[in-house]
């Protein structure tokens, strides 16, 4: 497993990083908070309500841009672009994800780095159930664990229309890319309620 960071090496912990994510819920537009288990906020997610390309931003703590998470229209398997900054060029385009067939009861997700334009085998994956807040992120085709998600009740959550979640990063993963793949993995979820 590469240890310099996907978006960047400063986002790689040497030890297991516990993330709490928060999504507000009962607003027009989502947004997520990150936080550490200190409660220190990490990045937000700025979503676009109405926009001409359905993109989110992911801030870092300071409110700078880190990543434009963009839609790609038209596409069968439901194809996500992460791009750097607020940049939607191709050479800016740091990942890609798609889902692994169009038709799935479980969610699988294909992970594609910018370099891999082959696309033959993905460089990680997602799998497990978004209702269930209970999802893996695995290195390549193996069974190397990056990343875990698992569901948090608490009482606020229930009665302030807030899900939380938390979200394990192993050592040495590049945690601002574990989030923006729950991001998308999210917004995914959406979709597919949508057309229930």
């Amino acid at each position: 497993m590469q240890s310099e960071g996907i978006i960047n090496p400063k986002y790689c912990a040497p030890y297991n990083m516990e993330l709490s994510i928060v999504k507000k819920v009962l607003t027009l537009a989502d947004s997520f908070t990150v936080t550490d288990v200190t409660g220190k906020t990490l990045f937000k997610l700025k979503g676009s309500l109405i926009s001409l390309h359905d993109h989110r931003l992911l801030l870092d703590a300071a409110g700078q841009t880190l990543l434009t998470i963009r839609r790609k229209i038209m596409t069968a398997h439901d194809r996500w672009q992460v791009f750097r900054g607020e940049s939607m060029e191709h050479k800016d385009l740091i990942f890609s994800v798609k889902r692994s067939s169009i038709f799935q009861l479980k969610t699988k997700l294909d992970v594609f780095l910018a370099n891999n334009t082959k696309e033959q085998v993905c460089d990680f994956k997602v799998k497990g159930s978004w209702f269930e807040r209970s999802c893996v992120v695995y290195a390549g085709e193996s069974l190397n664990i990056v990343a875990q998600m698992h569901k948090k009740h608490t009482v606020q959550s229930i009665a302030f229309g807030k899900d939380n979640f938390m979200v394990t990063v192993y050592p040495n993963v590049d945690y601002a890319f574990i989030v923006a793949l729950i991001l998308i993995l999210d917004e995914i979820n959406k979709d597919s309620q949508n057309r229930n």
